[in-house]
């Protein structure tokens, strides 16, 4: 919001305060000051002069020599090669001595043997904004209007001894999109009063004897959109150029004049903060103003002169047979106030916020009007923003103001009413201010309030400051109006409480950094993925599809994934691509999952840990070559997390789609109560998915991460170093190649009971000497007593008992 400094002295007397101390206090007291500009660009001994007569230049086709009055008594002669320069015209002269932008001086000259006195000057040559002018002033000499005084300096003319105040405004203070919004602000800063329009609060003009409710009519079909509507009459008016008084304000708050109708609504948008539209009367079919939704598929042609095709939701301005606006948004090119306009039907309304906004973005029309509507004009000032236009209507166009507003109102304004407590206030601040004080801070802003009970009042709020619906908004005003600089600072009370993460967060932290530790980098994906992704790998959760979005940005990001590994080969096929051959990444992220195309309900979200890993486990060097990855690689890594984490996994031999047929896994929790769960799956990705992506072969874990977290022990279990010797004891089993090789290794810790200390598998042979469809498995099982040396016979005993149960389990054969 720009504001005028010169204009806001119409509303609040601001003598003895500059532009830059207004602009320091209203910062200090919360609404922020962007610039502060001067308009004038350095221009001084410009004055306004008669253009008393035009000659050709002798030697020069394109100038042209004029004689100018500029009130000195004395002509002074001066070359132009304006080409809209012209006799009788009224234009800025700088005489000799003058400076313009830029310290240009103007200094006495010959043109082409011509002696030139001074200078004629364009708008842009003043330094002011010419793209806020027509183009055809742009391009040639400002011409000023015929009732200008001679020799009057031309930074009184065109105002240009203003400054101009550029507003940084948060969301909330909308009030201040206007002048006397910002003028209630200044007054409360200063403890100065507000003066008002008179026109705004009771019209001021000769009205004719025409009532304007035979003429027009007003209703209202969309009551959810629209709660009040008015409109009045102005007949007889003339159309063409605004004053100069109200170009000139208009340009300082970056407004193009147009015409003296459209000039008029616009000033009294920016004064009030109600936009306005002027339609041309005769163009509204039947007088009859009907405010109601659009059909779907319904067209207008707008002002721009662009086609829109409107929606269901979107509100709109009718006559009695077709749309004559977009409501709050733009007018309709079927009823635009032309030359040839004579009345004017006279808007004034408050549409609702959201639906203006919603409207305003989707037709990509963003105007000073749609930011107000958008922002809920104040309801108080629907009448005497049209009672004011229509006074200026008069002024500027002349015309007559037929008897009568016709408006209807489906929601009428009732006022907020806020109790407050001076305790709470004092409370809040910290501070001991009295009611007397917090009476006087709330006249200064204009609030009426009344006495509630003792140290305790009522606060009405009007309705330019939508702001205020609670009492901590009441308490937020007396800070700043009391000054943030006066509230004393104090130290916080009250129980502290130190900072930690929940015992999620540092499972989720550990996890991570276990991971790290193991080589891996963590890698954060898009949630969103191509649906595509499911039939080349489903992951664990093949029944459901990916969830569609209704607007997708791209095909690669148009659905939620339901897998996190697609969005892991995506990043190593991104790293291969650019001879980064050796990738081990991870991610924690989460999927939705929901059998519904179209979303009714929430989706279930699942939180997974995927592991990706191809190229080089280990790499080259002189005491060994590189070492590829392979699958106990991925497996060791996930046995380190699930070892630090206290779970127990047991691993299974699993045909799943998408991986390797016979280089994957199961996985299963056992939790402490016996339950064996399926938690996820890991290992090759099928060759066909590895040739479709153009991977060498790559390893891939994903699992369910919250079982891990939940099922977690922190609790640390430890053993003294053993003082009495082991026994170990070697078996070779001759078993049947289907059978897993956990199985062995659990029976035989079953059978052995306490007195094994550990057992692992050395060797795995197959071959033609044992015959088809057999394998050998040797184990070393090393037996310990924590509390005594053991004796041979115990030790061969229990081993013969490991060796006879597996043999009664599996048809284990010990290998002769």
């Amino acid at each position: 919001m720009k504001v005028s400094y010169q204009w806001l002295s119409d509303y609040v007397d601001v003598q003895g305060f500059t532009a830059e101390d207004l602009a320091d206090k209203m910062t200090r007291s919360g609404i922020e000051v962007d610039i502060v500009e001067s308009l004038n660009k350095g221009v001084s001994g410009v004055v306004v002069g008669y253009v008393k007569s035009k000659t050709k230049h002798p030697d020069a086709d394109k100038l042209n020599v004029c004689t100018v009055d500029v009130g000195t008594g004395e002509d002074l002669q001066i070359v132009c090669g304006a080409k809209n320069v012209d006799a009788g015209q009224k234009v800025p002269v700088a005489v000799i001595g003058a400076v313009l932008p830029g310290d240009f001086k103007i200094k006495r000259a010959k043109l082409r043997g011509v002696e030139s006195q001074g200078m004629i000057c364009s708008a842009k040559e003043l330094g002011m904004n010419d793209k806020l002018l027509p183009k055809e002033i742009q391009e040639g000499i400002l011409v000023l209007p015929e009732n200008t005084e001679i020799g009057k300096p031309i930074v009184d003319v065109l105002g240009l001894s203003d400054n101009v105040l550029e507003l940084e405004l948060t969301p909330n203070r909308s009030d201040c999109l206007s002048m006397i919004g910002t003028a209630y602000e200044i007054g409360a800063i200063l403890g100065r009063p507000v003066k008002l329009p008179e026109e705004g609060r009771n019209i001021n003009v000769d009205f004719s004897t025409v009532k304007a409710e035979d003429k027009i009519s007003v209703s209202i079909a969309a009551p959810d959109q629209c709660a009040h509507y008015a409109a009045r009459l102005i007949e007889g008016v003339r159309v063409g150029t605004s004053p100069l008084w109200l170009q000139n304000r208009l340009m300082a708050a970056g407004i193009r004049p147009i015409n003296n109708i459209v000039d008029v609504t616009n000033y009294v948008m920016l004064e009030y903060g109600q936009p306005l539209h002027a339609f041309d009367a005769d163009q509204v079919a039947g007088g009859k103003i009907e405010v109601r939704l659009a059909t779907e598929g319904e067209k207008l042609v707008t002002l721009d002169d662009v086609e829109r095709t409107l929606e269901p939701h979107m509100l709109l301005i009718t006559d009695a047979f077709k749309p004559i606006a977009i409501a709050g948004v733009m007018g309709g090119a079927n009823s635009e106030v032309t030359e040839g306009t004579t009345s004017i039907l006279l808007e004034s309304a408050r549409f609702a916020g959201p639906s203006v906004r919603k409207t305003s973005r989707q037709l990509g029309l963003r105007s000073e009007a749609s930011l107000r509507f958008e922002k809920e004009v104040n309801p108080e000032a629907v009448i005497p923003a049209l009672d004011r236009a229509a006074a200026l209507l008069v002024l500027c166009a002349g015309g007559q103001v037929a008897q009568g507003i016709v408006q209807e109102t489906v929601q009428a304004y009732s006022g907020v009413k806020i109790p407050l407590k001076l305790e709470r206030v004092n409370t809040y601040l910290g501070t001991e201010l009295s009611l007397q004080q917090v009476k006087e801070i709330f006249d200064r802003l204009g609030l009426e309030y009344g006495l509630l009970e003792e140290d305790s009042l009522i606060v009405h709020v009007p309705g330019r400051r939508g702001d205020i619906t609670r009492d901590v908004d009441l308490i937020e005003e007396v800070a700043r109006l009391y000054g943030y600089d006066n509230i004393p600072t104090t130290l916080m009370t009250g129980v502290t409480t130190p900072g930690s993460l929940t015992r999620e967060q540092s499972l989720r932290r550990t996890i991570r950094r276990l991971l790290t530790g193991s080589g891996l980098h963590e890698v954060i994906t898009y949630t969103l993925g191509q649906r595509e992704n499911a039939a080349d790998y489903p992951g664990l959760y093949p029944e459901y599809a990916p969830i569609p979005l209704a607007m997708p940005m791209s095909e690669d990001r148009s659905a939620l994934r339901t897998s996190l590994v697609p969005h892991l080969l995506e990043v190593v096929s991104y790293n291969r691509n650019r001879n980064n051959d050796d990738v081990a990444i991870f991610e924690t992220g989460t999927v939705f999952l929901s059998k519904e195309t179209a979303l009714t309900a929430q989706p279930q979200e699942k939180r997974l840990l995927s592991i990706a890993m191809t190229g080089n486990w280990s790499g080259a060097h002189w005491g060994q070559k590189a070492r590829k990855a392979d699958f106990y690689d991925l497996k060791g890594v996930l046995e380190r997390v699930i070892s630090y984490l206290g779970v127990t996994i047991e691993f299974r031999s699993a045909q799943k789609e998408g991986f390797h047929p016979g280089r994957t896994a199961e996985l299963f929790l056992l939790t402490p109560d016996g339950e064996r769960r399926s938690i996820g799956y890991m290992g090759q990705l099928h060759p066909t998915l590895q040739k479709k992506r153009d991977l060498e072969d790559t390893y891939v874990l994903e699992a369910e991460l919250d079982p891990l977290l939940q099922h977690a022990d922190f609790e640390v279990d430890y053993r003294i170093l053993p003082r009495y010797p082991s026994v170990g004891r070697d078996m070779a089993l001759v078993v049947d190649t289907a059978v897993p090789v956990g199985d062995l290794e659990r029976l035989a810790a079953e059978t052995a009971s306490e007195l094994l200390e550990s057992i692992r598998v050395f060797d795995v042979y197959t071959g033609e000497r044992l015959g088809e469809g057999k394998k050998s498995v040797a184990l070393a099982l090393v037996y310990r007593h924590p509390e005594r040396t053991l004796q041979d016979e115990e030790v061969t005993e229990t081993h013969a008992r490991v060796v006879a149960a597996l043999e009664s389990a599996f048809g284990a054969e010990l290998r002769k």
